[in-house]
């Protein structure tokens, strides 16, 4: 209900407005038709005083119509001004585009252009960053099993070190049995 009152005087002020620019716009172009009819007359009159002037005395006098040109000129652009100072009807659509309605091949070209632009670095970004998890858990794996492999050296090593013939020598046997498989 508000929005529709609302909406309603947004309008009347807006025709308000539209009307007085008219009414400024018409007085301005009746005082320019008033220069106008007042040029002519002028013009009128000295074309009448002539004729009677010509019948009385054959005199010719050369006719200075430069003000009447610069008057009509001046009264021309000002037409053109209003008229190219209007207002334009103001038509107020909400669409939404798939396909443009203008220029679609540039459209297209800047759109698809950016777009694929866009997906070729999202694909190497996802690419990058799958490429990164995969070998951080490579090189972790990696740690891990030198870390065991350290440990079981360690051992082999206290163990050798530590006990008497018979022992290493069944652990040189183990040994060279597990490098045979």
């Amino acid at each position: 209900m508000e929005t529709d009152a609302n909406q309603e005087h947004i309008e009347r002020e807006t025709l308000q407005l539209v009307l007085e620019e008219f009414t400024q716009e018409q007085k301005i172009n009746n005082q320019h038709i008033e220069e106008l009819i007042i040029a002519i007359n002028n013009i009128g009159n000295k074309i009448v005083s002539i004729k009677e002037h010509k019948s009385g005395k054959n005199v010719l006098e050369p006719l200075d119509i430069k003000p009447i040109e610069a008057i009509l000129q001046k009264s021309f652009l000002d037409i053109k001004f209003m008229i190219g100072r209007q207002p334009k009807s103001i038509v107020r659509k909400f669409q939404i585009l798939l396909f443009p309605e203008q220029d679609a091949k540039l459209f297209y070209k800047i759109v698809f252009g950016r777009w694929f632009l866009w997906l070729v670095i999202m694909v190497a970004i996802t690419n990058l960053y799958s490429w990164g998890i995969h070998y951080s858990n490579n090189i972790k794996e990696i740690e891990m099993q030198q870390v065991r492999n350290d440990r079981i050296n360690k051992a082999w090593q206290y163990m050798y070190q530590n006990n008497d013939r018979e022992v290493k020598v069944l652990m040189q046997k183990a040994y060279i049995n597990c490098s045979r498989e």
